[in-house]
């Protein structure tokens, strides 16, 4: 933070006067957001000035950093962007666009070059090589991994330093966005910010992108920040944007079952390692339900290990044999997680519960990051750009969030911005305290691995009624997007199961427009 200091306006304790008295100047490119999508997005449009909101201090409250896997591209000799796609389209069951596997998949090696440009020490081979992991539904090794299970932190570490040494780069920290500023024509103009002191205020840009991440934080078992809430596409879909495929979201099989909120995460790479999953009486169960074992898709593991703790049998990761005593140095995250609750995975196996982690569906987005407003685009988690489909192949999330970074600040860099106009917005509060938790379990509960029409209908019933005495708020706008296509698509596909539809029906997907109050989904 002290490394540029004249760019830089904190609302983490008490109101900056700066940010004040400069709200009515309008910026040139408006980045919400400062994970991997958003700080990568504001190095590549150097030299375009660009204004980072991050809600809190740079680096933290990031999924982005919790990464644990790495970032998939087609490095290895034997391996090809052609095969990295196919097994992208593979995994998404149906639904992802090849056209955009094909695209992420060949921009792919390039954007682990701009991240190793850029300071980020991947793991490497004794002769020097990117050391690749295989990973689940991946037909060869091809994760680029930093120290085994810190990606993520690396990477941010390493974007940090280049922002805090970027001249064209501006932030506000401590500052959240709820709604977007329009104006007359229905032209993104900016957003409504709020500061941790609750003053809110406005920031009107020529373009606005929205690199917020996911909505991880609606549910009560969680491995994402639980700030992450669906403010998004709760933002974007009252202002009139087209959404898609928000019924999609993704449960990480293991996440770290020790009551913590949000819950420490067992990266896939153990079981690329070999690591296996038991139940209570030792038995590994993975083969009942897949004949890929442990390296099934991520939905078919996520439900096996459901079934599993349904039926009362529990789940465990054993990697005693796999991994041992290369533990601390070979995935030192989830060592360190494990042990702070007492449990030595050298010598006894993990606990495990599948987690909301990663949301496919999101904001539409075209090749070049553009969503169906004008002046605005989005980036990363929060968008729909036709990469994942129904189940996201393992470690394309920070693909994703760099290729279509790249390719927007392409589009932006030399652009010719239209001047925002006068705007408005109808700016609202969050949810907090009880309702919120009431929400998160009940989201949990009706709308996590495994679904059926009355519990998403009781879902609905609950979130109209919390809407009552809070109307507008973003995360139960959000909720009701989710929960309305996960009751309207009757069928189960990739992430989505439901137990009263479990067959797969015709590859569609859905697309969710505006409608007063309402989603119309189509």
């Amino acid at each position: 933070m002290t490394a540029f200091p004249d760019r830089i306006i904190t609302m983490l304790s008490g109101t900056d006067d700066r940010l004040h008295a400069g709200a009515g100047a309008t910026t040139d490119v408006l980045i919400v957001g400062a994970g991997l999508a958003g700080l990568f997005l504001a190095l590549k449009l150097a030299p375009r000035p660009c204004l980072v909101i991050s809600p809190a201090p740079l680096g933290q409250a990031s999924s982005s950093a919790w990464a644990q896997g790495g970032l998939a591209a087609a490095l290895h000799p034997l391996d090809s962007p052609a095969q990295h796609a196919d097994d992208t389209v593979a995994a998404g069951a149906g639904l992802v666009d090849p056209v955009i596997a094909r695209l992420i998949a060949e921009d792919g090696p390039a954007r682990v070059r701009d991240l190793v440009a850029l300071g980020v020490p991947f793991d490497r081979t004794p002769d020097g090589q990117l050391a690749l992991s295989l990973e689940a539904a991946h037909s060869h090794p091809r994760v680029a991994r930093v120290s085994g299970d810190l990606a993520g932190k690396a990477i941010m570490d390493a974007l940090v330093a280049a922002v805090a040494a970027a001249p064209h780069i501006e932030l506000i920290e401590g500052a959240r966005a709820e709604a977007l500023l329009q104006d007359t024509n229905g032209r993104v103009a900016g957003v409504v910010l709020r500061g941790n002191t609750g003053r809110a205020f406005v920031k009107t840009a020529r373009e606005t992108v929205l690199c917020t991440g996911g909505s991880g934080g609606l549910y009560r078992v969680t491995t994402n920040p639980k700030e992450a809430q669906g403010e998004a596409i709760a933002m974007a879909h009252v202002a009139g944007a087209v959404l898609a495929d928000l019924e999609f979201v993704q449960f990480h099989p293991t996440g770290i079952d020790i009551g913590r909120d949000p819950a420490p995460l067992a990266t896939e790479a153990l079981r690329g390692e070999g690591a296996t999953l038991h139940n209570t009486d030792g038995r590994a169960f993975m083969a009942d339900y897949h004949p890929l074992a442990e390296l099934a898709p991520r939905d078919e593991v996520a439900r096996a290990i459901h079934a599993e703790r349904a039926a009362g049998r529990g789940a465990f990761l054993n990697c005693i044999t796999a991994v041992g005593e290369e533990f601390p140095h070979h995935f030192p995250t989830v060592f360190g997680a494990c042990m702070s609750a007492n449990i030595d995975p050298r010598r006894a196996m993990i606990p495990v519960a599948p987690a909301a982690h990663y949301h496919m569906g999101g904001i539409i987005s075209d090749l070049w990051g553009r969503s169906t407003l004008d002046g605005l685009s989005v980036c990363g988690e929060c968008s729909s750009t036709g990469a994942h489909g129904a189940n996201r192949l393992a470690s394309n999330s920070l693909l994703e969030a760099v290729v279509f970074a790249e390719r927007i600040a392409r589009r932006l860099r030399d652009a010719d911005l239209n001047e925002a106009g006068a705007s408005t917005a109808s700016a609202t509060r969050p949810l907090t305290g009880p309702d919120m938790l009431e929400l998160r379990e009940a989201m949990s509960r009706h709308c996590g691995v495994v679904r059926e029409a009355g519990g998403l209908t009781d879902l609905l019933s609950l979130i109209e009624r919390l809407e009552a005495g809070m109307p507008g708020a973003p995360q139960l706008t959000a909720a009701r997007l989710i929960a309305s296509g996960a009751l309207a698509r009757a069928e189960s596909r990739g992430g989505h199961f439901r137990s009263d539809y479990p067959d797969t029906g015709a590859p569609e997907r859905q697309f969710l427009f505006h409608t007063s109050r309402e989603a119309l989904v189509i």
